[in-house]
């Protein structure tokens, strides 16, 4: 399997370039080929400076993403979100008629479920200095799952990926040598079983759940409302 590993973190020697490197070496020795856009090393230019461009730098990322099947983004949990320099990755890389506005011979609009990424898998690396807890469905922080449905819902999915559940390594300032390793340990875990984990079971757009508005039908989930109704 062809495997592209985002990393968004600028100290490659932090616990997150630890763990890229773990999971690197573990897709290697698992038989993948893999390649990476370490994007802070690259001196990724984040800014959109002319509305749907693609350049030379955003075509080699596009380039990857085509080539690959499955693709790792790996992130600090920033301000409850992606750090800027991948946000700006997305907003360069997924521009108009690439990530998104793609539309069937019928002019059906693709998106949710399908899309020109459809058939790829996506899986979230993220490190949070935030004890688990707190991230949970009571948590001070709100329940990871919701924070990451942006990214993982309106710009995985959307674009067609399926989105195979997150990894969260938390209490990242804290971490300790025993905890480094059963973090480390459990991310070789989920790296074995890429190619076949079941993905989150986002609905799609034009599944049937939906109407023409775009809104669940009053059949599908009723009484049920908030993030997770979107998951089948």
């Amino acid at each position: 399997m062809n495997v592209l590993w985002l990393f968004a973190h600028p100290d490659s020697h932090s616990l997150g370039g630890a763990l890229r490197d773990e999971g690197l070496a573990t897709l290697r020795a698992l038989g993948h080929d893999v390649r990476e856009s370490d994007l802070y090393a690259m001196h990724w230019n984040p800014v959109v400076d002319e509305i749907a461009a693609v350049p030379d730098d955003v075509r080699a990322e596009q380039a990857k993403l085509t080539w690959a099947d499955a693709v790792v983004f790996q992130f600090p949990l920033w301000w409850y979100g992606t750090p800027a320099m991948l946000k700006g990755w997305f907003d360069r890389v997924f521009v108009q008629g690439y990530a998104y506005d793609v539309r069937d011979e019928d002019g059906r609009t693709l998106r949710y479920g399908e899309g020109a990424l459809a058939g790829k898998r996506a899986l979230v690396v993220v490190t949070t200095g935030s004890p688990a807890p707190a991230l949970g469905p009571r948590g001070v922080n709100g329940p990871l799952p919701d924070l990451l449905f942006g990214l993982q819902h309106g710009t995985l999915f959307y674009t067609g990926m399926s989105v195979l559940p997150p990894f969260a390594v938390y209490d990242a300032d804290r971490m300790t040598p025993c905890a480094f390793a059963s973090a480390a340990s459990a991310l070789r875990s989920r790296l074995r079983d890429l190619a076949t984990a079941s993905p989150l079971p986002f609905r799609p757009q034009n599944g049937g759940d939906y109407g023409r508005d775009h809104v669940l039908r009053p059949e599908v989930a009723p009484g049920r409302s908030g993030l997770d109704v979107h998951l089948g």
